[in-house]
């Protein structure tokens, strides 16, 4: 990295913020938890040139934030420092901060020999990328985010409240999807967060009012470089959930936070450009659709292995049964919403596969690693589908072939060969370390149920 790109960066931002005060310095975790630290803006240039310590194992909290010394990393090895660094691009505004605020991006290096540490998930979504190279194309991608607006307070378990309308204080309640009268009524929030979004460089294109009262949907646009993507959607999950709490209300990202209401859903909409910039999915190209049966061949074959990534907790699993609009099935199809791998009306350059698996509290990072890592398996290895493209639909019965339990999901990446190819042997049984002691702190508590049913 050259001094002057970074001291322009610095130059420029401050020239057009002057009264900022500090800079939060963070980067995202195993969980998706943006975990750092705040500066002084005097500060700034050391996180560039020299960066800041913080413990590495960090990166391998659990969602409670505690550590399960993962395969002796954190306790056993001395929980030794790493050399957190800005990068470059990333230095923004926090427009919701009592006091002006920057933030900036991380990335962890070893501080003996400056290799990035491997079991980031920035890292694990590069290595991924890295592969594309030998193929001549490039992923272009877009994630879009579906998300619940709740009240502040909880029931008396703990549970979620629903929100309450900002123009008369009345409980949401309407269901009807791609209501404008509901995002009229939720404009002013709506646009806030939109505006952050533009102040910090994520690309929010499209806001819809999904099918549950207080459900959204905010739609990212598509992007050449999928570690910018990735960063997007992280990035779009902390200004949804710092923005509601300015207007008294919060942002949840959990894939089923009310049982009776539909789930909360990550959708990767992807398409490859070759060495012309041309999607390689486009009929002049791709006639009879080989390339996209292939690249459609390596989802299905990556899907059973995928989905601890996909439904990282118990309550992602929630939202996957049948009849919800959600995937239970590896079938893929046109223009349809029941099947886990959708091609949608666009043709063209605008011809995309849409994966529709994850929950939208998962890592984005690592989903988008192995939405990509199941395309070029696909690709390189010539695969066939499983099946032809599903009409009706997809969704009346579960595929007993997923695990879609989290304790199943988590012993599928014990023989999971093909995400052990993208993502490394020793970064699954990671993840699974970290949330299979997650699932097992969270049942060392007895559960009410267990009182009204065995006491």
């Amino acid at each position: 990295m050259e001094h002057t790109s970074f001291s322009s960066e610095i130059a420029t931002f401050l020239a057009a913020h002057p009264e900022t005060k500090y800079v939060d310095a963070f980067i995202f975790d195993l969980c998706g938890f943006p975990l750092g630290k705040r500066y002084p803006i005097r500060d700034v240039e050391k996180l560039y040139a020299d960066g800041l310590t913080m413990c590495a194992a960090v990166l391998l909290l659990d969602a409670a934030g505690n550590t399960s010394d993962p395969m002796g990393i954190g306790v056993t090895d001395g929980d030794p420092d790493a050399n957190a660094k800005a990068i470059t691009g990333t230095l923004a505004p926090v427009p919701w901060a009592l006091e002006p605020t920057a933030q900036v991006l991380l990335e962890m290096r070893n501080p003996q020999t400056n290799e990035l540490v491997p079991f980031q998930p920035r890292e694990i979504l590069r290595g991924v990328l890295d592969r594309y190279q030998s193929l001549g194309i490039t992923p272009v991608v877009a994630l879009e985010l579906e998300f619940y607006l709740i009240d502040e307070n909880r029931t008396d378990d703990g549970g979620p409240l629903a929100v309450k309308s900002p123009l008369n204080g009345r409980t949401a309640s309407s269901n009807q999807v791609y209501s404008i009268d509901t995002l009229e009524e939720y404009a002013p929030i709506l646009a806030a967060i939109t505006d952050a979004c533009a102040l910090q460089g994520v690309p929010a294109a499209i806001a819809s009012g999904e099918f549950a009262p207080g459900q959204f949907e905010l739609n990212l646009n598509h992007v050449a470089d999928a570690l910018v993507a990735a960063d997007h959607a992280c990035l779009l999950r902390r200004i949804g959930r710092s923005v509601a709490r300015t207007f008294g209300m919060e942002a949840t990202f959990l894939a089923k936070p009310f049982l009776d209401q539909s789930g909360s859903g990550m959708h990767i909409h992807m398409n490859f450009s070759d060495e012309h910039g041309h999607n390689i999915f486009h009929e002049d190209i791709d006639q009879g659709e080989t390339l996209m049966r292939q690249a459609m061949a390596g989802l299905q074959a990556t899907m059973p292995e995928s989905m601890a990534i996909f439904s990282p907790n118990i309550n992602g699993f929630r939202r996957l049964k049948p009849n919800c609009y959600v995937p239970v099935t590896m079938d893929w199809g046109y223009d349809n919403r029941s099947v886990a791998f959708r091609i949608p009306s666009g043709r063209g350059q605008g011809k995309r596969i849409e994966h529709r698996v994850a929950g939208a509290d998962a890592n984005p990072y690592l989903v988008l690693a192995s939405a990509l890592a199941g395309v070029h398996y696909g690709l390189s290895h010539r695969l066939r589908p499983l099946s032809e493209a599903f009409s009706g639909n997809a969704g009346v019965e579960v595929d007993p072939h997923l695990p879609l339990t989290l304790w199943r999901a988590l012993d599928r990446l014990d023989d999971a060969p093909i995400l052990n190819e993208y993502f490394g042997a020793r970064y699954l049984q990671l993840y699974k370390t970290v949330k299979e002691n997650e699932l097992n702190a969270l049942l060392a508590t007895a559960l009410p149920r267990e009182y009204e049913w065995y006491l």
